[in-house]
């Protein structure tokens, strides 16, 4: 057999094994009584707000595909199908989730094991979807068409992946935010208590923000990232397509042992979940460095850079994934002295903690800094630029694994809240409770992982467009240029104007949750005593039509800006925008996603006894600390991720006409 038909077997394969994964789940049973008409509100919520956001999202899809078909039907084509396919990931990570969680919460009556086993499988679907559809997606249009089509289906990718997750993390986080500020903050209820009204909003947002939004974002960081390596191979090595195909290849091999090392995942004697979670992912990536060697070794024998320098370019991708693992998990866990010393803050108020959590998130950037800035360098004196784009890609293979550690986060919180609001006994949610607890440092972890190699990937695709734009003519990118300055500039600026935008969406629409909320504990009588309905509807209603109309102008800004920027200013200052633009996404992105999930387990390590407990003054000030850090966690920072790759993709898309 060939290998160039190897990534498209692969990919069918992944399929057919998540489709017996998705048949597993479906043979445990689902939780009864109660829970019955939670779970199927929660469904009916988030399809409703999915179809929606799609209907919006592809009036502008149409728009760009008449004008991309303008530049070739190639590019078009491509963009349809990365557009379609970033969507339909999306929703399977929606439809998956919704499926498991109330499994998960059955299951958690017949003890740790089988809720973690359910739970797990359950983000794997989602993990192997999303890095097999990448998969095919690339090799199959690449093989059709040539490499020609591959930037415009890196577009569309990363199109719908901006709007999912600007649409998503506005909906989960204003949901959020509005429930707790009045159910936990006002009223003193627990979290996912059935009288909040907004308590079923929430749980929707759950699984369109970190599971519809997070697979859609991941989908398209695989895709662009094996698109922009191979259009590097083609343009440094014209007369070797082993170096077009080598991430193809690469990316084949980690999803097969992706597969192996999801059956590591298993508890040991200490009933360590997250252990159990890291079993896998050690498996996956030893066996990923083990079959890289062979590949490489055989497959680049011969060729003008040594297959041991491109090798080892692998394991520093590998070892990249692996240090922002261990990095983040530091920062984020309950177990370590950061998050309790954002608890120890909340002993004196509200406003120390939350000093504490700026302070941490501006912290947490220095070593995924550095350990990204001493991968770039040893990654490019082994192999050049295709090294660096190569450890980029070793680091992405493993995504099928690492997105189903994510992905079981939401399945184990929306569980969780069935659990509580369907009064399912003490023990159920004590064992849901440890499996949420864990799932909010596996998704600080995931989103840790998925920023690194988003900014990686980024200097990639930057890369290939002053690869681009050196072929086509004699451009200037030195610092003694004022148009690089003002790009440099004006790329700084935007990941911190993308991010003011998302976090005034989160707090404009929890405004309208409280109201709502405030008004139906108000005027439902009986509502607070538990022996009326709140009319949870209503709440998903505004959640729904506020993030629609609130995710549009972020979500355009990285198309407009390098169009505006490269004919007004030029390339190099379009150049020095996207150097801008990685430098401080990178810092922006990982500030928010480690100081919000912090806060998060800074106030779940107080509930679990620590200064006082629940309801203690150290307990309200960890609230609102955890009420901040949402959105950054979960809006602002992960959809930083796209962000700046839309950027890269569309700056590389209109190089032409600007040389």
């Amino acid at each position: 057999m060939s290998l160039i038909y190897f990534p498209i077997i692969v990919s069918l394969f992944a399929i057919v094994f998540v489709w017996f994964l998705v048949s597993q789940i479906k043979k445990s049973p689902a939780a009864g009584d109660k829970a019955v008409a939670i779970t199927q509100a929660v469904q009916e919520g988030a399809m409703s707000y999915l179809k929606r956001q799609y209907l919006t999202i592809s009036i502008v899809g149409i728009i760009l595909f008449i004008l991309l078909f303008f530049m070739g039907w190639k590019i078009a084509i491509g963009f349809l199908i990365g557009a379609v396919l970033s969507g339909v990931s999306g929703f399977i990570g929606m439809i998956v989730s919704t499926q498991a969680n109330t499994r998960v919460a059955e299951a958690a009556k017949k003890g740790l094991a089988k809720a973690l086993d359910i739970s797990f499988k359950g983000g794997l679907i989602t993990g192997l979807m999303v890095v097999s559809l990448g998969l095919l997606a690339v090799s199959g249009y690449y093989f059709l068409t040539g490499i020609t089509g591959l930037i415009g289906l890196g577009f569309g990718a990363s199109l719908i992946s901006v709007f999912a997750r600007v649409g998503g993390g506005i909906y989960t986080k204003a949901a959020d935010v509005g429930a707790d500020l009045v159910g936990k903050v006002e009223k003193g209820i627990p979290e996912d208590d059935p009288r909040n009204p907004a308590v079923i909003a929430d749980q929707v947002g759950d699984n369109v923000g970190d599971c519809a939004g997070m697979a859609a974002d991941i989908f398209e960081t695989y895709s662009v990232t094996i698109v922009a390596t191979m259009i590097l191979g083609a343009l440094l090595y014209p007369i070797s397509p082993q170096f077009v195909l080598l991430p193809l290849i690469l990316c084949s091999v980690s999803i097969l042992t992706s597969i192996v090392g999801s059956y590591f995942v298993r508890l040991g004697k200490k009933q360590n979940i997250m252990g159990a979670m890291y079993k896998g992912v050690v498996a996956t990536v030893i066996l990923s460095a083990v079959a890289f060697y062979f590949v490489i070794s055989r497959y680049m024998a011969g060729q003008i850079t040594s297959a041991t320098n491109l090798y080892f370019s692998t394991l520093v991708g590998l070892v990249i994934a692996a240090g922002m693992f261990v990095i983040t998990e530091y920062y984020t866990s309950k177990s370590y002295g950061p998050v309790k010393s954002i608890a120890k803050a909340s002993e004196t108020g509200h406003a120390t903690n939350i000093i504490r959590g700026i302070g941490l998130g501006m912290q947490s950037t220095a070593y995924p800094v550095l350990l990204i800035a001493f991968g770039t360098i040893i990654s490019f004196w082994l192999a050049g630029i295709y090294g660096v784009a190569l450890a980029v890609m070793a680091m992405l293979s493993i995504s099928g694994i690492v997105v189903g550690v994510d992905a079981y986060g939401p399945i184990t919180d929306n569980a969780g809240g069935i659990a509580e609001m369907a009064g399912m006994p003490e023990d159920v949610r004590k064992i849901t409770d440890a499996l949420d607890a864990v799932g909010n440092t596996t998704k600080a972890v995931t989103k840790g992982y998925a920023i690194a190699s988003a900014g990686l990937a980024a200097l990639v695709l930057f890369a290939a467009y002053s690869e681009k734009v050196s072929i086509n003519g004699s451009i200037n990118f030195s610092l003694t240029n004022p148009q690089v300055i003002a790009g440099l500039l004006i790329g700084g600026l935007l990941p911190y104007l993308f991010a003011s935008f998302l976090m005034g969406a989160v707090g404009k629409t929890a405004g309208k949750v409280v109201e709502e909320v405030r008004r139906q504990f108000k005027e439902i009588k009986g509502l607070m005593e538990g022996t009326a309905k709140p009319e949870y509807g209503k709440a998903v209603d505004i959640v729904t039509k506020a993030a629609i109309k609130e995710m549009l102008l972020p979500a355009l800004i990285p198309v407009a800006a390098p169009i505006l920027v490269g004919f007004i200013l030029g390339p190099e200052a379009l150049g020095g925008l996207l150097i801008g633009a990685i430098v401080t996404g990178l810092f922006v992105g990982i500030s928010m996603t480690t100081g919000g999930a912090a806060w998060d387990n800074a106030k779940k390590y107080i509930e679990g006894g620590a200064y006082g407990g629940k309801g203690s003054f150290a307990h309200q000030a960890a609230v609102t600390g955890d009420t901040v850090g949402d959105p950054y966690k979960d809006t602002a920072g992960p959809a930083i991720n796209p962000m700046i790759k839309v950027l890269n993709i569309v700056a590389l898309l209109i190089v032409a006409f600007l040389v």
